[in-house]
């Protein structure tokens, strides 16, 4: 299928910018010690809905799993526990290979945008200690949906989903695109689970963002 060029990259941040997945996967298992029998299946859930907010995990969690009710002073206990966590792990850790090659080769090209899951006060301040945030026109997190930033964003841009690409690394990142029609390519990391094996839309599956590079020097 031929694509018209681009004019607009989004980028999950959770496992597309930062080598953050096995690390969070960790600080879930901890922020839920206090169900040690759970913590297997509650890290598995994690893992599975990688591009979901936090909050919306927990609220599953316990309906689905301890079948309790979660209120709202456990929701914001998690929500507190699990930040700490990850705070300052998030300000070291390291990039996908290839990630500030590709910033670099891309700032003042073509506009580029964030997409998280994670609640949008947090990824600015990971974003501006990492000293990414002038590479992005601008950064979107939670509680917003992904699919809603991304309308927002092709609406204040002009760009049609068609002439926009979104580079993410779990299912609800590809739904998201998938409901707003943008193009789609999976990051899977070496030694994860492909969870986009038969899954329509999917152009390709990159391991690192060199391979992103070098798809755009074949004209992406």
């Amino acid at each position: 299928m031929q694509h018209p060029p681009l004019r607009l990259i989004i980028f999950d941040f959770d496992g597309v910018i930062a080598e953050s997945i096995s690390m969070k996967a960790e600080a879930f298992r901890e922020t839920f010690s206090f169900v040690p029998e759970h913590q297997d299946a509650i890290v598995q859930y994690h893992l599975d809905n990688g591009g979901m907010s936090r909050f919306v995990k927990f609220c599953h969690i316990y309906k689905e799993m301890l079948h309790e009710e979660l209120t709202p002073e456990q929701e914001e206990w998690l929500g507190d526990r699990y930040a700490g966590i990850i705070r300052e792990k998030m300000f070291t850790i390291p990039l996908v290979p290839g990630a500030f090659e590709l910033l670099n080769e891309l700032k003042g090209n073509i506009p580029l945008f964030v997409v998280s899951a994670t609640p949008e006060g947090e990824m600015h301040e990971i974003a501006d200690r990492r000293g990414l945030s002038d590479y992005f026109i601008r950064i979107y997190g939670s509680p917003r949906s992904k699919a809603d930033c991304i309308r927002e964003i092709l609406t204040a841009t002009g760009v049609s989903p068609e002439e926009t690409l979104f580079i993410g690394d779990a299912p609800q990142d590809w739904q998201a695109a998938t409901d707003t029609g943008v193009r789609f390519i999976a990051r899977v990391a070496p030694g994860d689970t492909d969870r986009f094996f038969g899954k329509p839309g999917v152009e390709r599956i990159v391991s690192d963002l060199h391979e992103i590079r070098e798809l755009f020097s074949s004209n992406l």
